[in-house]
């Protein structure tokens, strides 16, 4: 007999590990909006297969829409639905144990983020509850609250970690740590890096040094399943933020090549109601620009976000900052819809602002969402 002996790193026993403390749920759909192409319908009660450690590759399936268990090693992903995932205890919330800033809404009350911009594209931060109308499905409604104050945000970065990344994951590293840092900091972030895998390296927390060693993780390889990061990462915030107001911040090099969600049913998960605001970074070189452009500029329009296109890999810094400072002086808008939540289906939004002074003002916010999926604290 031959007896075989593997010795793995910490980094890969942990990712071992994590590989085999998920399972599964059934992703919950509604109706589709009418602005966003037809989505494919969502996975039902798909099942775990071959989940893929750090440096193993499956044989026959990709994981995919995946559930931490209560209690998580380090280095997990985010998945679909992790309903009662707890960040192990060198990953915590730090501040959310300390009176961390909770936004309180009513429960019928549909709470909507926007930036306002005057025609020389200036942040116009000076308007009062007065200067803003708020039209769901074209119907006017009535404002039930408004503020415009800096508040604590739950973020995550969501970082590429493919292989054309390798060279340039330090400046990205560097410009996302500087994005935390001119943000509140009361802020509460999580970190992933994703390949044609996506993996959770950082629960929330507001320890910069924490967030530094898990962006630190590059073992840039493989494909790019962009999508799939983006829909684990928004429905991981979804479960665990203790933080009203949720952002993605969102750097990739390249065209999604690896996942299994598409386009439009990415747009379709981040609408549900209280889903976050996307930012998004796109390296992108000539042979991938028409694709992977249309992709970012669709997400972070329908979630009241931006997509940056930079020629050179030295602008992303100075984008991570304007990211900043562009959550920081946001208006909070809360209506309670004049059609109940009960009432399904897909409901557009639109916001206007007018006033004295501004010649044209325009609003940038989410396009609409879904009712009754609002997992936000209350």
């Amino acid at each position: 007999p031959v007896l075989l002996i593997f010795l793995l790193s910490p980094v890969m026993a942990g990712r071992c590990l994590a590989a085999a403390t998920f399972t599964q749920e059934t992703a919950t759909q509604q109706t589709q909006p009418p602005a966003v192409q037809t989505p494919s319908p969502a996975p039902q009660d798909p099942q775990l297969q071959n989940q893929k450690p750090q440096d193993q590759k499956p044989q026959d399936q990709k994981p995919q829409d995946q559930k931490p268990q209560d209690q998580k090693p380090q280095d997990q992903k985010p998945q679909d639905q992790p309903s009662h995932a707890q960040p192990a205890q060198d990953q915590g919330q730090d501040s959310a144990d300390s009176g961390v800033f909770v936004f309180k809404k009513e429960v019928e009350e549909v709470v909507v983020h926007a930036t306002v911009q005057d025609d020389k594209n200036h942040l116009v931060m000076n308007l009062d509850k007065s200067a803003f109308s708020v039209y769901e499905n074209n119907q006017l409604q009535t404002l039930t609250s408004f503020r415009h104050e800096d508040v604590p945000v739950a973020m995550g970065i969501v970082i590429d970690n493919s292989g054309s990344m390798r060279e340039k994951r330090d400046k990205v590293n560097k410009a996302a740590l500087n994005l935390v840092r001119s943000s509140n900091p009361q802020d509460q972030v999580f970190v992933v890096n994703f390949n044609d895998e996506y993996y959770l390296d950082q629960a929330f927390t507001s320890n910069i040094n924490k967030l530094r060693e898990a962006l630190e993780k590059v073992e840039a390889r493989g494909g790019t399943a962009l999508y799939d990061a983006i829909v684990a990462s928004a429905d991981y915030m979804k479960h665990n933020a203790r933080l009203q107001k949720k952002v993605l911040f969102v750097v990739t090099d390249g065209d999604d090549n690896a996942s299994r969600e598409s386009l439009e049913e990415t747009v379709r998960r981040l609408q549900e109601e209280n889903g976050p605001t996307v930012y998004a970074i796109g390296l992108l070189g000539e042979e991938k620009a028409r694709r992977a452009r249309r992709a970012l500029e669709t997400i972070a329009q329908r979630t009241g976000g931006i997509a940056f296109l930079p020629r050179t890999l030295d602008e992303v810094d100075e984008i991570s900052r304007d990211v900043a400072h562009d959550i920081r002086n946001q208006y909070a808008i809360g209506y309670k819809p004049s059609t109940p939540k009960s009432v399904g289906g897909y409901r557009a939004i639109r916001v206007e602002a007018h006033a004295k002074g501004y010649n044209k003002l325009a609003v940038r916010t989410r396009s609409g969402y879904f009712p009754g999926q609002d997992h936000a604290p209350q």
